[in-house]
């Protein structure tokens, strides 16, 4: 269902400085950008259109696009087609932990949100059996999910199960991440041999994240494995640059 948009009371502006040397924009960016820390603006939430803001505070509309797209650089709104400017949690900042995005969004205080866009047993390709260390045409379990946070798409996901693991069911990945579901299962992953590059998306991927057809995207792909040293799961994954983000610290020797 699609959300109403929230008209911030006159009030929240009412202390702009015409006359200062703070460009107008910068002034209502940073009341909107209050109010979305204040939860007066909570995640998931539509910003009043710009043409009616622009109105209302008697301010020309390209100052009212300026300000929103310098939160749109901030990772705090995103523009969205058919629905508008809306607020997210902000950029999700990952370290290179073994740990799923699920989780991630859970600890942060995000309300994760699970599509399942494929279920299907497939033969393994020869990629996807080397990194499986399974005979290439072995059939696994092949699973697309589109993960969002607030409404918002932020990651797809694509992975490949080995039948070691048992059956996974499409009820279970859209109420919980793939890492713990393989913990119920006794599957701890405790190694993870990961690749993060960038590329363009594709038409399809686009209209899924809801960006635009080409645009730059962070790819991972990453092998887990137990204790043991067996391939639990494959993934081939990608996130909108705009709201993810990892990071690391590197240490001299």
């Amino acid at each position: 269902m699609r959300k109403t948009e929230v008209l911030l009371p006159a009030s929240v502006f009412s202390d702009l400085d015409r006359d200062s040397g703070a460009p107008l924009y910068q002034q209502v960016a940073s009341k909107l950008e209050l109010a979305i820390r204040q939860g007066i603006l909570p995640p998931g939430s539509r910003i009043e259109n710009e043409l009616s803001l622009a109105e209302r505070l008697n301010l020309s509309r390209p100052t009212i696009r300026r300000a929103i797209q310098s939160l749109v650089d901030a990772g705090l709104i995103v523009r969205r087609r058919g629905i508008g400017s809306q607020v997210v949690h902000g950029q999700v900042t990952r370290g290179l932990d073994l740990t799923s995005l699920y989780e991630d969004l859970k600890n942060s205080g995000s309300n994760p949100e699970t599509r399942v866009l494929e279920h299907q047993y497939v033969p393994a390709s020869v990629t996807v059996a080397n990194r499986l260390g399974v005979p290439a045409g072995t059939e696994v379990l092949e699973i697309r999910r589109l993960r969002l946070s607030g409404g918002v798409p932020m990651t797809v996901l694509h992975n490949w199960i080995p039948q070691s693991v048992g059956p996974v069911s499409k009820a279970e990945l859209e109420s919980t991440g793939l890492y713990g579901i393989l913990r119920s299962r006794g599957l701890v992953p405790q190694v993870g041999k990961q690749r993060i590059t960038a590329r363009r998306v594709t038409q399809a991927e686009s209209l899924e994240l809801d960006i635009e057809s080409g645009a730059a995207v962070l790819s991972m792909e990453r092998t887990a494995y137990d204790s043991l040293g067996t391939a639990i799961e494959h993934g081939e994954h990608i996130y909108r640059p705009d709201l993810y983000s990892l990071e690391f610290t590197v240490v001299s020797k």
